[in-house]
């Protein structure tokens, strides 16, 4: 029994190591469609279309008739008091009054509206324009969602690569330290340039175990935003993380924003549901005339009883108080026209400031490339330079472990700056409402 308990614990054991030790190649494009069919955010913004378009059916339907029908039963326990005049001569009726103590009646009726002042039109132009504006912000929050995939996926991309350059860099050095051991050990290098050696191995250890969890946390947070299970290990695929040959102008990327952003769109509907909403106020002005049909039915036993009771008619409706109550509203429903109009001028130059900085960070990212390639080349050459100068014993076992760093470092800076040159390049994109 014992050492089946332990062979279950083992198999236990065995099938967690192998779930944590899960891994996956991903894309950025498979990333994004994983995310966006994943997106609590997108699938909240469904619904909201969903509830808008059932908003505008909703409007539509008020232009349907309106039907109801109403049925009672009545016990009367007291004897009603009950005074019959018929006819012109009520002082010479004679008979006994009827007893009553229970009354029987239904009714249905019809209302068609006719004219309502235009109340049913502008709801249901309303109700569209809001629709699209709901539509456009679903929209604006998907290419959010992307861009965040792209965050997520630039920063997996820079932990994965720190890891690999780290490692490389950690091997030399370990190398470095088991040949000064040796030559310490030979009497041929102090025992301190060894503790130099030593020390730098450590502190690459140290960046290494940095850059690990670095790495874990961008694989969390994006095997989060997909749905994937927590303790999958992404390898990021660079498809798709090319930088682009050619950009086009500000003036260019100005245009485009003003004609393509979402926000721009959502709220010019917004801004002409507003509009409607003021010709919705004018309305009260006007009557509201309904065709109306009904059919009554009543029987009290022992008394009397009513059957074919048909009405057809006209019915008109008119607010009185709207005389003095509609002008303060449709001076509300400009006002708000107007916050509109502001708003939009407002987002306008927002959209310009927005793009100047995109574009800008965009443009010193590519320069930044530049500098670290060519500091790339600097340090390999000053790395060869001093190592063959410590070779030749013309150099301090300082200036070659500080060479050495100098070299990770900018290999570190050139890939982190390529990565953060994508990066730019899509928030210009998505500023101006291109991002794909």
């Amino acid at each position: 029994m014992k050492h089946k308990l332990l062979f279950i614990i083992a198999g236990i054991i065995s099938v967690q190591t192998l779930i944590a030790q899960q891994s996956r190649t991903i894309t950025l494009k498979e990333a994004i469609d994983l995310t966006l069919a994943y997106s609590k955010t997108l699938q909240s913004d469904k619904t909201k279309i969903e509830a808008a378009t059932l908003a505008v059916k909703e409007a539509y339907e008020k232009k349907l008739p309106e039907a109801g029908v109403t049925a009672s039963y009545l016990y009367l326990p007291f004897q009603p008091n009950i005074n019959l005049q018929a006819g012109s001569d009520t002082g010479n009726r004679t008979g006994s009054t009827p007893k009553v103590n229970q009354v029987i009646y239904g009714a249905a009726s019809v209302s068609v509206p006719i004219y309502t002042g235009g109340r049913l039109k502008y709801g249901i132009e309303s109700a569209k324009y809001l629709e699209e504006a709901i539509k456009l912000d679903a929209e604006i929050n998907r290419d959010q969602v992307v861009l965040n995939v792209v965050y997520a996926c630039i920063n997996l991309f820079k932990a994965y690569t720190a890891i690999g350059l780290v490692k490389e860099n950690l091997a030399q050095s370990l190398q470095r330290v088991k040949d000064f051991t040796n030559l310490e050990k030979n009497g041929l290098l102090p025992r301190n340039d060894l503790m130099k050696a030593e020390l730098q191995s450590s502190n690459i250890e140290l960046a290494l175990l940095d850059a690990e969890s670095n790495y874990k946390i961008a694989s969390v947070n994006m095997n989060l935003m997909m749905g994937l299970a927590e303790q999958t290990d992404l390898i990021p695929d660079r498809s798709g993380l090319a930088l682009p040959t050619s950009v086009k102008t500000l003036a260019e990327y100005e245009a485009e924003a003003l004609q393509n952003r979402k926000d721009i769109g959502a709220l010019q509907f917004r801004k002409k549901a507003a509009g409607v909403e003021i010709n919705t106020v004018k309305s009260n002005y006007y009557p509201s005339i309904a065709f109306t049909g009904g059919y009554i039915a009543a029987a009290i036993p022992g008394f009397v009883t009513i059957t074919n009771a048909v009405n057809i008619g006209l019915g008109i409706k008119y607010d009185l108080s709207s005389l003095w109550k509609t002008n303060t509203k449709i001076q509300q429903a400009q006002i708000k026209v107007k916050q509109l109009q502001l708003n939009e001028e407002q987002l306008n130059d927002n959209i310009r400031q927005q793009i100047n900085q995109a574009y800008q960070a965009y443009l010193v990212s590519v320069k930044k490339i530049e500098v670290y390639e060519k500091s790339v080349l600097q340090a390999t050459e000053n790395y060869r330079v001093t190592k063959n100068k410590y070779d030749n014993s013309l150099a301090t076992t300082t200036e070659l472990l500080d060479a050495d760093v100098a070299l990770l470092q900018t290999k570190l800076s050139v890939t982190n700056s390529k990565a953060d040159s994508f990066l730019a390049y899509n928030k210009l994109l998505q500023l101006t409402g291109s991002l794909q």
